[in-house]
């Protein structure tokens, strides 16, 4: 018997939603990531992309446990000379939701073409409305 190679034209994509309501933002992350790269698929490959869509929607009312809110922060740096930045996730919370999340499916993604294109099939949105009804996108339980 043969292994199995999925060609970039058999790849069916679906839709699927994540609510992170009342969830914890890593456990949110780390089902997004499984989808994205398409680990849930029988027909996963590491080398090849399958993943589907993920929207994730209620980032606002995602959770953080323990003193995460003030003792984890986020840094990046500009470029430029003393360009180190930093915000607590806290306020990264209270400012940009969505930002918070997207920063930890990246994390779990891997960093490679395959992780950077399984981005950019990710939506991400604070509240419970997002705009791609149109795709019928299915409810997925974490």
């Amino acid at each position: 018997m043969s292994t199995y190679m999925p060609k970039a034209a058999d790849i069916e994509r679906k839709w699927y939603i994540l609510d992170a309501k009342g969830q914890s933002l890593g456990r949110v992350a780390a089902q997004a990531a499984t989808l994205l790269r398409g680990k849930h698929k029988p027909t996963f490959a590491p080398h090849a992309d399958c993943g589907d869509h993920v929207i994730i929607i209620n980032c606002a009312e995602a959770v953080l446990t323990g003193k995460k809110l003030e003792q984890k922060s986020y840094r990046w740096h500009t470029g430029w000379i003393g360009g180190l930045k930093e915000i607590k996730y806290g306020e990264l919370m209270k400012k940009n939701p969505q930002k918070a999340m997207t920063i930890a499916v990246n994390g779990m993604l891997p960093n490679n073409t395959l992780g950077r294109k399984a981005l950019t099939r990710l939506r991400v949105y604070a509240g419970a409305e997002h705009d791609q009804q149109a795709q019928k996108p299915e409810p997925y339980e974490i």
